[in-house]
């Protein structure tokens, strides 16, 4: 009888533990910091310093690995499936007219190139894509973000869904704020997100429809002399450099100068003034402007719901050993 109610004792004692054992496994599969402590201790120490080296190189990659980012992780899932280039059935997103201007693309597999030296098969391209933007970030001037990862790479490129998730620059901002919080991200981390304009620039073939036949009446006059200046055809060439900065002031520093150009009317793209213009984001223009500080809190949080979108994580997706193709079988 002892022996009956001990195996009993014991049954239950396991039959409780097992939810609280599938629970920690459930965890286990999901993003977390410092995801690499064990398998590649340096993982984020090289990619912050290859970060930073190309950064000293050509200052512009760490505005490509923002905008890196943002063209991930809104298509789908967190999962470095825009760095997938075409071939063998794959038609990569880089051929979408959203992509239109990106670059930078092969420094990704310099980042790539170190961590497989240091610890083959491990580091995700995905994991690159946002821990990049992170530290890309800290060099644009902006805040440091603690970032999760254990991110996996996807097997598949969404091409077909680009255009259907990625919001172009003269939508309306009911259907840019609909795209966003489609993804959990909030009227103020949207308006937030569009800060990221602080920085870079804009080519002309997405501006002369501001100049050209008639300047739109929301640009200030001056503004729209200087854009016609730097924008002087009507029908630009797309091959050649012919583009505005987004900010003339501060155009490498991630900061709310860009919040303070749009209630002087010196929005670059259609979408930036409008924020000022649609009463559910211009609340929020007008305290990011007074607000570097503020600005850099909700970028912050914006930034991090961004990279944490729909990740692949344990065995959804793999670690691909090129991010430019998926792993051969």
């Amino acid at each position: 009888m002892m022996a009956i109610k001990s195996h009993h004792c014991c049954f239950s004692f396991i039959f409780l533990l097992l939810p609280l054992l599938l629970q920690l496994h459930s965890v286990k599969g999901d993003l977390q910091l410092n995801y690499y402590a064990q398998s590649c201790p340096n993982a984020e120490e090289i990619i912050k310093q290859q970060v930073i080296k190309l950064y000293n190189k050509h200052g512009n990659t760490a505005v490509s690995w923002v905008r890196n980012l943002f063209h991930d992780c809104m298509v789908k899932s967190c999962d470095a499936s825009l760095l997938l280039e075409t071939v063998n059935g794959i038609e990569s997103e880089q051929k979408s007219d959203r992509s239109f201007g990106m670059r930078n693309f092969k420094y990704v597999k310099t980042i790539k190139d170190a961590l497989e030296q240091e610890c083959p098969g491990t580091v995700s391209c995905a994991d690159i894509v946002s821990l990049s933007a992170r530290d890309g970030i800290v060099l644009l001037g902006g805040p440091r973000i603690e970032m999760k990862t254990g991110r996996k790479d996807s097997k598949k490129s969404y091409l077909s869904e680009v255009e259907n998730t990625i919001p172009n620059h003269n939508d309306s901002m009911e259907l840019v704020l609909s795209r966003f919080q489609s993804i959990g991200i909030d009227t103020q981390g949207i308006v937030a997100l569009l800060g990221a304009h602080s920085v870079g620039r804009v080519h002309c073939v997405n501006l002369v429809h501001r100049l050209y036949p008639t300047v739109d009446p929301t640009l200030d006059p001056d503004y729209a002399e200087y854009l016609k200046g730097r924008c002087p055809t009507p029908d630009p060439d797309p091959e050649a450099v012919l583009y505005s900065r987004n900010d003339r002031e501060t155009p490498m520093i991630l900061d709310n100068m860009y919040y303070k150009n749009l209630l002087k009317h010196k929005g670059l793209l259609v979408i930036d003034q409008q924020l000022t213009s649609d009463p559910t984001t211009s609340p929020f223009v007008e305290k990011m402007a007074a607000d570097n500080g503020y600005f850099h809190d909700q970028f912050a949080r914006a930034v991090l719901l961004l990279s944490e979108n729909n990740p692949l994580t344990g065995d959804e997706g793999e670690v691909r050993k090129d991010c430019r193709y998926v792993n051969s079988e």
